[in-house]
């Protein structure tokens, strides 16, 4: 691998391992990982055939991982880590081939340091697994490799069905050749199965989601800026050629590579938030692939750049991306910790006291401390996770709930934060009734994005 691709990679390994733990926490989508991936492989069948699809060729990758090296939170990380550094390589790889040797070192390095990108390279999750499978597939677009190409992005849509965006984006530089015209189709007839089978878990997977708010429409604006301003700045700066859409070797001019890096800037997450408009569908992540996109823009505007101005605009980069890349490496930059409340929850109970979820999905902040879990009187819990096939378990009707906390002296409450919203169901209800009616509040312990509470009865708080 030549050097310019070692040096991104290299920075993109760095930055990850830097903190890697992120002071000992793990937030609630890294607890489902942790806890679906240690379960035995029929039972992670089971799950996938009613639930997270989506997510199961990840959940079975960090299963085959932990069977080898249970090294906890590295172990949950490390696969993001290293493919992160290979997306980053990745891009220089592409920005080599469209724009020369300078532009694939500064558009690396550039995509290896973005915000976003640091904080899934240090995530349990597959998005950064995705991305870097996406780069790699626009690199083969450009050799015209369709084998590897269609391989590419199979897997990528394997791990995230989000990724068959980024066919969208490569259609402006590739849909005039055969082969990808091909190979676009044979990736929407092997991804059908698996988008088949999400459809039908489409309601509980994505349920939680609401349209795309200011915040998330301010963030695209200014990637699209960035992306769009510095594509202006490459066609300004050169002169047209005429070259084919996929060229053979490096262009004199940007217009290839803003003809295949704009789209992927723009598209996927642009579509999708589209589309969110009527069924919501978007979080940033699972387009994280885009930010390819904008460094390989970015980054060779960069370039192009007189070194009076080169300098100072670098120097600003770095010195903006420094405070980010610091408190991405805390707890507080997730929003939650699902070990801070275990931490917590193992400080305020007592072997054999009952524990409530508030609401029941919070069950997933102590599945991945069993030790913690194992020592505690889960009092509405009808099936475990495991039994039902589900990610969080099913729980008793309220009638049952309400029953059985009537017999219990201790309860310790697992919450959301007081600002949040409180599930209407009547399960919910029932549990918030019967503690303000029958116990007294002894204590409650604020950790990152949770509340733990004790109850006990009158007058036993001591």
């Amino acid at each position: 691998m030549p050097l310019l691709l070692l040096l991104p990679a290299a920075a993109a390994l760095a930055l990850g391992l830097w903190g890697l733990e992120r002071g000992r926490s793990m937030w609630r989508d890294e607890s489902v990982t942790w806890q679906v991936a240690h379960r035995p492989l029929a039972d992670l069948w089971g799950l996938l055939d009613r639930v997270d699809a989506v997510h199961g060729l990840y959940y079975l990758l960090l299963h085959g991982l932990f069977s080898l090296w249970d090294g906890g939170l590295w172990t949950l990380r490390l696969p993001s880590v290293l493919a992160t550094a290979l997306a980053a390589a990745g891009v220089a790889a592409v920005g080599r081939r469209l724009a020369g040797d300078r532009a694939a070192l500064s558009a690396g390095l550039l995509y290896a340091v973005l915000p976003p990108v640091q904080t899934y390279a240090q995530e349990g999750r597959s998005y950064a697994l995705v991305a870097a499978a996406v780069v790699w597939s626009t690199y083969a677009l450009l050799r015209a490799r369709w084998t590897a190409y269609t391989v590419l992005l199979v897997l990528a849509c394997w791990l995230h069905e989000f990724a068959v965006l980024a066919l969208l984006a490569h259609a402006p530089a590739g849909w005039r050749a055969r082969g990808w015209r091909w190979s676009a189709g044979a990736v929407c007839g092997l991804l059908l199965p698996l988008a088949v089978l999400s459809a039908g878990q489409a309601g509980r997977q994505l349920g939680w989601l609401g349209r795309p708010g200011v915040a998330d429409w301010a963030a695209y604006a200014v990637v699209a800026a960035a992306a769009l301003l510095s594509a202006r700045f490459l066609l300004a700066r050169d002169t047209p050629t005429g070259g084919a859409d996929l060229p053979s070797a490096p262009p004199a001019d940007g217009r290839a590579l803003v003809r295949v890096a704009l789209p992927l800037a723009l598209l996927p997450a642009g579509l999708l938030m589209a589309v969110s408009l009527v069924d919501p569908w978007y979080v940033d992540r699972y387009v994280l692939y885009s930010l390819a996109g904008l460094a390989l823009l970015a980054g060779t505007a960069l370039t192009r750049l007189r070194p009076r101005a080169w300098v100072p605009i670098t120097a600003t980069l770095a010195a903006a991306f420094l405070p980010w890349s610091l408190w991405l490496r805390t707890p507080d930059s997730r929003k939650d910790d699902a070990l801070a409340v275990a931490a917590a929850v193992r400080a305020t109970a007592r072997p054999g006291d009952a524990v409530l979820f508030m609401p029941s999905r919070r069950r997933e902040w102590l599945l991945s401390s069993p030790d913690v879990y194992a020592g505690l009187d889960d009092l509405a819990l009808a099936g475990t996770p495991t039994a039902t096939r589900s990610l969080w378990g099913t729980e008793l009707p309220s009638a049952e709930i309400r029953s059985r906390l009537a017999g219990t002296p201790r309860v310790v409450a697992l919450l959301d934060p007081a600002d949040e919203p409180r599930d209407p169901y009547p399960r919910e209800a029932v549990k918030r009734q019967m503690l303000v009616a029958y116990f007294d509040l002894c204590s409650i312990r604020e950790v990152r994005g949770a509340r733990v509470a004790l109850y006990a009865r009158p007058g036993q708080c001591g």
